[in-house]
């Protein structure tokens, strides 16, 4: 592969990546990409000393302010509720430039409202621990200076850990605010992001860029399959927008490829420019620009790791349970059709992810030609009365049972396709693409609507991507509910 370069102001302290020793990753999401446990690790471990002051600044404060000593789970109740109005409050979240100082009003806020109810749960249970008007206020005052002094030592040390090791982040746009926004990253590094490459899909080779007498060459990415593998390469962490990905060639894909990599993505705009805020409605700024945050729309952790918890369960359930109906299967096409019970094919899962789908074999490929670039065998003469029958019934997925359970896919999502008709439908229709923001499922909302086979390519996108735009668990359990009313219509293919 090769990459521009392209000079950039400010950057003679820094080393550009290599253009020279990108290397593509491994099948199924290997280098040096984080791991979703890697990425919550960090996450966790990085807020731990945030935690940890914030908690610790009630109890100081009780030992402080209040004249009697109170008991031990009291203490405890203050600092855990002290951390769940804080995360309410959205005080935990991700910023390039967080400032004690300003977290003022809203700690004061809070940490005055914690006291009050504390002092009227007291007054209403426990009389004998109850605390008077100047308490609240010399309590709520001393605890408030203790959490901003803990927050400003924190943040003064993730600047200092930034220094020491920045983080690999992607500038993504062209012209003068993507040189801009590289070079203040260059030139603070108190902000913790290193650029590493600089994204225009535009881009020609014959585009100048200016050149100073301080400057470092920084690699120009031209292609979704460039981004993807520096990403690998250099363990990307952060992507900078300068334009919204709306209004950026390729944006919209950029996007989900940098968020499907785990990268944290910002949008910073220029003077006089709107960007909105953070959901917290505090703005976030990045050597003047001003910076929000760009969030995937199925960005829903709690929600998916209640939807992961849901899938392990069913379907190890569904593999006990069918364990007796999957050996009969397996023993029918053995006699039928000879050795290889299992059929394994290649898929695309989420985010574009490939992995091994599992099924039972209804008919051998005349090779691997055939089996990457058929569309429907449905009505093939070579399929067994065996064959035929696993299909119709959908017995033939029963071992997708086992991909769930692995992780590789959901009891309910989009379909997974192969790689030959993922990239050909992408181009073809819009939003087919956009179906692998969620994780494939066994089933679907667009096939218990009947889209399945020799179906309309695009409404089963339509309901794909309706289904993950509306999602929910008990969408998810009729999705299931409808699937088991129909598993024996006859309906498979």
């Amino acid at each position: 592969m090769t990459m521009e370069s392209t000079p950039v102001p400010g950057a003679g302290r820094a080393t550009a990546v290599q253009a020279h020793t990108v290397h593509p990753p491994r099948r199924g999401g290997g280098g040096a990409r984080a791991q979703p446990g890697e990425r919550g690790a960090a996450r966790y471990g990085r807020l731990a000393p945030l935690l940890c002051s914030d908690a610790l600044a009630p109890a100081v404060t009780f030992a402080l302010a209040v004249p009697a000593p109170w008991p031990w789970p009291l203490v405890a109740v203050q600092a855990v509720a002290q951390v769940l109005i804080f995360a309410r409050r959205r005080l935990y979240g991700m910023r390039l430039s967080p400032s004690a100082l300003s977290e003022l009003p809203a700690l004061l806020g809070l940490t005055l409202l914690q006291w009050y109810v504390t002092m009227e749960v007291l007054a209403l249970w426990a009389p004998q621990q109850a605390i008077g008007w100047a308490v609240l206020a010399y309590g709520a005052a001393t605890q408030t200076v203790l959490t901003c002094a803990g927050r400003a030592a924190v943040y003064a040390a993730r600047r200092r850990a930034a220094v020491r090791r920045p983080l690999s982040t992607l500038v993504v746009g062209q012209g003068p605010s993507a040189r801009q926004v590289t070079a203040a990253l260059y030139d603070h590094p108190a902000y913790g992001l290193r650029p590493v490459g600089l994204v225009a899909p535009a881009a020609s080779g014959d585009e100048k860029q200016p050149t100073g007498s301080d400057s470092a060459p920084l690699p120009v990415l031209t292609s979704a399959q460039e981004v993807g593998r520096a990403v690998v390469q250099n363990s990307v962490r952060h992507a900078v927008f300068t334009a919204p990905p709306e209004a950026t060639p390729d944006g919209p894909a950029l996007f989900t490829l940098l968020t499907g990599h785990g990268c944290r993505v910002w949008l910073v705009t220029g003077p006089g420019a709107v960007a909105g805020v953070p959901a917290d409605g505090r703005p976030d700024q990045l050597w003047g620009f001003t910076v929000r945050p760009l969030h995937d729309g199925t960005n829903r952790p709690v929600g998916h790791r209640a939807k992961r918890a849901m899938d392990a369960a069913l379907a190890a359930v569904g593999l006990l349970l069918a364990a007796p109906v999957m050996a009969a299967c397996a023993l029918a096409v053995r006699l039928s059709d000879g050795p290889g019970v299992i059929f394994r094919q290649e898929r695309v899962g989420r985010h574009g992810r490939p992995f091994v789908l599992l099924k039972f074999r209804t008919l051998r490929p005349a090779d691997v030609q055939e089996s990457a670039t058929r569309w429907n065998v449905a009505s093939d003469g070579r399929m067994s009365r065996v064959g035929r029958a696993l299909r119709r019934t959908s017995l033939d997925e029963l071992p997708q049972l086992w991909n769930v359970l692995r992780g590789d896919m959901s009891m309910v999502g989009p379909r997974p396709e192969r790689p030959f008709f993922v990239a050909q439908f992408s181009r073809v229709h819009p939003g087919y693409q956009a179906r692998h923001r969620m994780p494939v499922g066994i089933t679907g909302l667009a096939q218990v609507n009947g889209l399945r086979g020799d179906t309309s390519i695009e409404e089963r996108a339509r309901f794909d991507n309706h289904y993950i735009e509306t999602w929910s668990l008990w969408q998810d359990a009729c999705v299931l509910a409808r699937t088991a009313g129909s598993l024996f219509r006859l309906g498979g293919s």
